[in-house]
């Protein structure tokens, strides 16, 4: 973890905010790459995850944007109402679950209001790098719309597609998207609506599984009626844990001092993937896709459970 200053806080759009955090010392902050986020503990206790916006060459400032969340469980509240210029944060050192792919001939970023964030990030390494791409950003209202002056500048200005959705200028996806080709790769970051827009018209439109990335920034609301109790074995001790039907998997281990990385908590980050090695799964998150669940060798147990009486995990 790491101790920053927030040496500027602004606001970008309606209920959005930036923040740019700076070491302690001066020194250069840890490197990141296009598509990095941190975890960052705010004011009410609680760690939120938050895109890094800015080119990922600057190792002296890492900038963030926060929506303010009328749903907020605290996390974006308290950035927002709590935090100021000349306060210092606890942050984590940058992590990348939604990097650009090293073999692009072709890149299309598609971002729904806050998810503009990681997309900001990746336009301005895909520019630098001459690499063929165009950014295509939808937003409620002009004034909902973060960054639109950073846009609206070169580099960037000329890749960039506006889609206002009180205008006449909304996204087309299926037009956009139609005839995918060996080497495009589409990327997608934004409120679950627009994200499931994307993706189905992605997929009826013939796009491989593996030329489609995804972030999202909210779990889907998770139907429990039904769930029953399990047991979970480690491979490494053979200690078996009784998960009632009420609690995760990481709830059960964390408590016994079973140490299993996590962040989001919510089955969105992909922090706590373990390995199975034997027993079925039944995923609830929406970090895998279709066919990395189908292969059923890996779980989230943050927020996933079991179709059989028993995992095995290798841990």
């Amino acid at each position: 973890m790491l101790q920053v200053l927030v040496s500027r806080k602004i606001a970008v759009a309606e209920s959005i905010c930036s923040f740019e955090l700076c070491s302690l010392n001066g020194e250069p902050l840890p490197p990141f790459t296009a598509g990095a986020h941190i975890d960052v503990q705010t004011p009410a206790g609680a760690t939120r995850q938050y895109s890094l916006c800015n080119h990922p060459e600057e190792r002296h400032r890492y900038m963030i944007g926060v929506l303010k969340d009328p749903q907020s469980r605290g996390g974006s509240q308290a950035m927002h109402e709590q935090v100021e210029q000349g306060q210092t944060l606890t942050i984590s050192e940058p992590r990348n679950l939604f990097p650009l792919a090293a073999d692009g001939k072709r890149h299309l970023l598609f971002a729904g209001g806050i998810g503009i964030t990681p997309m900001l990030a990746m336009a301005y390494e895909l520019s630098q790098r001459g690499v063929d791409f165009e950014l295509h950003y939808s937003f409620r209202t002009q004034a909902s719309a973060a960054f639109l002056d950073v846009l609206a500048e070169a580099p960037l200005a000329r890749h960039v597609r506006l889609h206002d959705n009180a205008a006449a200028t909304q996204l087309d996806a299926a037009t956009v998207l139609a005839a995918p080709t060996p080497g495009t790769h589409l990327y997608v970051c934004g409120p679950s609506g627009f994200m499931n827009y994307l993706l189905s018209t992605a997929a009826s439109q013939g796009w491989p599984a593996e030329q489609t990335h995804r972030e999202f920034f909210a779990a889907a609301p998770i139907e429990h009626d039904g769930d029953q109790p399990f047991e979970v074995e480690l491979a490494s001790s053979g200690q078996t844990f009784h998960i009632p039907a009420d609690r995760s998997v990481f709830e059960v281990l964390d408590e016994a001092g079973i140490e299993i990385e996590t962040s989001c908590e919510q089955g969105i980050c992909g922090a706590c993937i373990t390995r199975v090695l034997q027993g079925t799964p039944d995923h609830r998150d929406q970090f895998m896709t279709d066919k990395e669940h189908a292969v059923n060798d890996r779980f989230t147990p943050c927020c996933s459970r079991a179709k059989t009486p028993r995992l095995v995990l290798d841990l």
